[in-house]
């Protein structure tokens, strides 16, 4: 397996291969079509993963794998020959994960030239290894002298803890990276001295006595226990000379083989009680029992250790290792920072330990390429640098099928929408109220009207009606939205800049559509700021000043509800366009005036210094809205109270929405689409008057 360049020698640095190779014993059968199976397809068993550390190739430090974590998607994973999918073997027919460790059952079921040189190799004793490749779906690296408990055993670091994966597919390999596998096959309609050659009958029965199934049994086998059987019976031979035995001229193989017999049946028994004691979940109890020569009585007592509930725990001090590089969180706070925001602003969004590890992890800053591998390791893509468009087809497929990605691309990029979202003026929340609606349908609300008022309470306490009337206001949220791409080109690049430009563009589109909408319908007043509604003066005297804003005052103070009682609202907020920004500020600021003409008495306290808030807009000027004017001028109630417009926004969501997804086949690239969904309409004429600030 290749290796990412871009990975470290250092102990923390997680940029790890997506998959991983468990390599372990392998028993392949010739079956004769028993029990319903096929005629003649050979079957395969194994034991592929026993809970252990491994030393698969690409991690620099020791792995282990957590049972519990390992997803089997489902029962037939495909069987190849070296990891090659073009190289099909077969198939397998069950897969068992328990506390013990990986097994696996299947059949050589393909028709192709790879499977047959499985099958007869195995059977000619080519010792046979099977990888398993599964895809890591979360990985902790477990410092030195840290611990963690993984499969109910204590291990001490470095080494790393594969928490979440998935199995993908078994393969047969001639050298694995444990030298101590082995495989062999069994041919069990054949007779094994057709093809081992004669065995003597001594012989035959010292094999049958030690439980060894002498028709499967292949030649290097054969050997080692022949070696076995001339070192025991040269070892009894000279034991003949012994003083116990001097009556005997020679050794009597018989009586040696019987004394063997009683042995193997003792061992036989032995294995048989373990055996039911361990049950099918234990098996890794079972053979060590079988192996070390552990009494029954040990073996029970272990067992029952063994069923003690216990998960996987950590005892990680330095934080730094409870993170992988590979969570989504890390690669989103590695773009983020990348991009230039603030890691301050990440942390609150993410978290201390996030940020720290991406700091830690891509110590240069993440790149493009880097966030769309990690994804697509994910999902068991073994493309390790991005040079071509073969590359980029393959990457997006592989990132876009899991669904981290999509999600870490939308995270990261509405965090850079918002940045250009916030960067464009929004004076407009400061004079609009804000509403939620669930759906597109109009929303009505109703103006204000007399019977909102109390009445006073009879002594029979019976409260009277009141009435809504037939005044309302409307409003209805729309769709509004852009389409870009991050293109082929951009990514072979390793452009990161487009993952943080075009949804800063997106966030400003956004916010211009918004305010755009939002003032052409403010500024289309002609009929709603009217000498009707007694809310709109004209004039020469009418241009912003202290009179002119005492006489706004006064105007906004006579309004009325339609019974005629006073609106008894405060007005709030003092609006002006560009070129009326300073002398706002400074009748606010100001507190006390004076007259420089001669011979003219003048008080000179401000009565308006400090009693509104300024609010400023562009859009008020700009000649591309109908009812532009650089000295018109607004003295408005705070929206909560009596609302003059309004903006209804879906499900409360007061910003556009990014969302990523794997471009069309002609595009080849990754599209990103942002949309808001937002209404605007005027509200209650009474909440505010309109000075002409001129003739």
């Amino acid at each position: 397996m290749k290796f990412p360049k871009f990975l470290k020698a250092n102990d923390k640095d997680l940029n790890l291969p997506a998959g991983l190779n468990f390599e372990a014993q392998i028993d392949i059968q010739a079956q004769s079509g028993e029990d319903g199976d096929k005629e003649g397809l050979p079957k395969f068993k194994m034991k592929a993963y026993t809970g252990g550390k491994m030393t698969p190739m690409g991690f620099y430090h020791p792995v282990i794998v957590s049972l519990k974590g390992v997803r089997v998607p489902r029962k037939k994973i495909p069987a190849r020959l070296d990891h090659d999918a073009s190289k099909g073997v077969g198939h397998t027919e069950s897969v068992t994960i328990d506390t013990n460790g990986i097994s696996a059952e299947g059949v050589i079921s393909r028709d192709t030239a790879w499977a047959k040189d499985v099958a007869q190799s195995g059977k000619n004793g080519f010792p046979w290894q099977v990888s398993i490749g599964a895809s890591i779906d979360k990985v902790t690296f477990i410092p030195e002298k840290e611990s963690a408990i993984v499969n109910g055993k204590n291990y001490t670091g470095p080494f790393y803890l594969i928490s979440e994966s998935t199995l993908k597919e078994i393969s047969f390999v001639d050298c694995g990276a444990d030298e101590r596998t082995s495989a062999k096959i069994a041919a069990k309609n054949n007779n094994v001295s057709t093809n081992l050659g004669a065995i003597s009958m001594n012989f035959k029965q010292w094999l049958e006595a030690k439980g060894v199934d002498v028709d499967g049994l292949a030649v290097g086998d054969l050997e080692k226990y022949q070696n076995e059987f001339d070192t025991e019976m040269k070892a009894s031979a000279e034991d003949s000379t012994t003083p116990a035995k001097t009556q005997k001229t020679e050794s009597d193989p018989a009586d040696h083989i019987s004394a063997m017999q009683e042995k193997a049946a003792a061992e036989l028994s032995r294995q048989a009680k373990i055996a039911e004691i361990c049950g099918s979940s234990n098996l890794e109890i079972q053979a060590k029992a079988v192996k070390e020569g552990w009494s029954v009585e040990k073996t029970e007592l272990e067992v029952l250790r063994a069923a003690r509930p216990s998960g996987d725990t950590f005892n990680i001090n330095t934080g730094k290792g409870s993170l992988a590089a590979g969570d989504s969180k890390v690669l989103e706070a590695a773009a983020m920072m990348a991009g230039g925001i603030n890691p301050d602003k990440v942390i609150d969004t993410h978290g201390a330990k996030a940020v720290e590890c991406a700091a830690d992890h891509f110590k240069g800053g993440i790149s493009l390429q880097q966030l769309l591998l990690q994804a697509a390791w994910q999902n068991g893509s073994n493309v390790r640098f991005i040079r071509s468009m073969a590359d980029v087809r393959e990457v997006l497929q592989a990132a876009f099928s899991t669904v981290s990605l999509p999600g870490i691309l939308s995270n990261t990029a509405n965090k850079f929408l918002l940045d250009g979202f916030d960067a464009v003026e929004s004076t407009w929340r400061k004079i609009a109220k804000i509403r939620n609606v669930k759906d597109f349908k109009q929303a009505t609300s109703h103006r204000l009207v007399a019977g909102a008022k109390f009445d006073e309470v009879g002594p029979d306490g019976e409260l009277k009606h009141g009435e809504l009337g037939e005044e309302s206001y409307t409003n209805q949220a729309k769709t509004h939205g852009k389409m870009f791409t991050i293109t082929r080109q951009d990514i072979i690049n390793d452009d990161l800049d487009a993952l943080v430009a075009i949804p800063s563009q997106i966030g400003r589109g956004g916010a211009l559509k918004l305010n755009e909408v939002f003032w052409a319908s403010f500024l289309d007043n002609s009929s709603f700021f009217t000498s009707g509604n007694k809310n709109y003066a004209g004039g020469i005297t009418t241009a912003l000043s202290i009179d002119a804003l005492t006489a706004a005052e006064l105007l906004f103070y006579n309004q009325t509800v339609p019974n005629g009682d006073p609106l008894a609202v405060e007005p709030a907020i003092l609006l002006v366009p560009n070129a009326l920004q300073v002398t706002a500020s400074q009748i606010m600021k100001s507190s006390e005036l004076r007259d420089t003409t001669t011979s003219k008495k003048t008080g000179t306290t401000n009565p308006h210094a400090g009693k509104f808030e300024v609010a400023r807009s562009s859009y008020l000027s700009n000649a591309a809205l109908t009812g532009n004017s650089t000295k018109a001028w607004y003295l408005l109630a705070d929206p909560r109270s009596i609302p003059v417009i309004e903006v209804a926004f879906l499900n409360g969501n007061q910003s556009p929405t990014v969302e990523s997804a794997d471009a069309d086949f002609n595009v080849l690239g990754i599209q990103m689409r942002g949309f808001y969904d937002f209404g605007v309409n005027k509200q209650e004429y009474r909440g505010g008057v309109k000075m002409k600030g001129e003739a």
